[in-house]
């Protein structure tokens, strides 16, 4: 009798485990142990699952198994690297269309390269001359060891522009942080920027998102380097003095000429644009700088000073006027 009564007593305590717990135990535990001790139908299991579901992700987020961290990392890793690959991609199908569409197919307005006429050849032989206005500033003080070129003011002026902004990105170029990726020489580079602009810059910003080699050691800088980083304040100003100058010259230079009103300019300037293969592609260069610059800026921030860095945060995307400011707040006493 008192053995059929102990059976008893042990049979009715394994029906209710949940006596077995103390008044305090966390609700979070009283319902895992349910799920494990009763006995339901499939489908209430399942249930109970879903509802209970936040206590596994919560468990696996605190794991400390490296399966699960490594997990995470590479998915986070091939993200960025299927982006990377996606902007070099876009960057060389850029540099594609570029060369084709303005230097080859006649589509475009204007003469292809292999068709180019005399007097395009004439025109920028003489924007060339007129380079930052040195010889018309020079003829109108009286210097006169070479007659500048009489062109239409707006032709110079949107010639000037993209040079000036070219420029200045020298220095830029030279502190980039990712300038190591380009294994050619920088100063080859940036010279042939300055005839073609981005016909070399185009290739540098997909060749700057190679992975870092680990193997490369970094090149010491040129002396044209050394000289555009330390002088970096000098090359804003001259750079942005130039702009500034070409859009005031176009609307307003050669006064005493019969160039006509700003209105008059403005016009001359819609048909340049859809007549000249040159300006046709100076506005591919505005609006590829319009890109780039605070591309550069933002990924080199950190060689700014300190003091002045949320000013060229926000600046950057001001075109020139924001690579103006990079240039004006280098820290250049920072090894770059």
């Amino acid at each position: 009798m008192a053995t059929a009564t102990l059976i008893s007593t042990i049979s009715t305590n394994l029906r209710q485990p949940t006596a077995t717990f103390q008044p305090k135990t966390p609700l979070l535990f009283r319902r895992r142990q349910v799920v494990a001790f009763e006995s339901k139908p499939w489908e209430s299991q399942e249930k109970v699952l879903r509802e209970n579901a936040f206590v596994c992700a919560a468990s696996r987020r605190n794991s400390n198994s490296s399966s699960s961290i490594t997990v995470t990392d590479v998915s986070v890793s091939e993200l960025d690297d299927k982006l990377r690959k996606v902007l070099q991609f876009v960057l060389w199908a850029a540099e594609g269309v570029y060369i084709i569409w303005l230097f080859l197919l006649p589509y475009a307005p204007g003469d292809p390269v292999w068709a180019i006429s005399s007097d395009t050849i004439n025109s920028l032989i003489g924007l060339s001359l007129n380079f930052f206005f040195l010889l018309p500033l020079a003829n109108s003080v009286g210097i006169h060891l070479l007659d500048a070129p009489v062109l239409h003011p707006m032709s110079e002026g949107l010639f000037n522009f993209v040079i000036g902004w070219t420029f200045m990105f020298a220095p830029l170029l030279f502190t980039d942080r990712k300038r190591d990726r380009y294994k050619g020489s920088l100063d080859v580079l940036w010279g042939f920027q300055m005839f073609l602009t981005n016909t070399f810059l185009i290739p540098y910003m997909a060749i700057r998102l190679n992975k870092p080699d680990t193997k490369y050691t970094p090149r010491k800088d040129s002396q044209l380097g050394s000289v555009m980083v330390n002088g970096a304040s000098v090359v804003g100003v001259i750079g942005g003095a130039a702009c500034l100058i070409s859009i005031l010259w176009g609307l307003f230079g050669r006064s005493d000429s019969d160039f006509g009103s700003v209105a008059d300019r403005w016009e001359f300037v819609v048909s340049y644009l859809g007549s000249e293969r040159l300006a046709y592609a100076f506005i591919w260069d505005i609006c590829l700088y319009i890109v780039f610059q605070p591309w550069l800026i933002g990924e080199n921030l950190e060689n700014v000073e300190k003091g002045k860095v949320n000013i060229v945060k926000y600046l950057r995307f001001v075109p020139v006027f924001g690579l103006v400011a990079y240039l004006l707040c280098l820290d250049v006493d920072e090894e770059v």
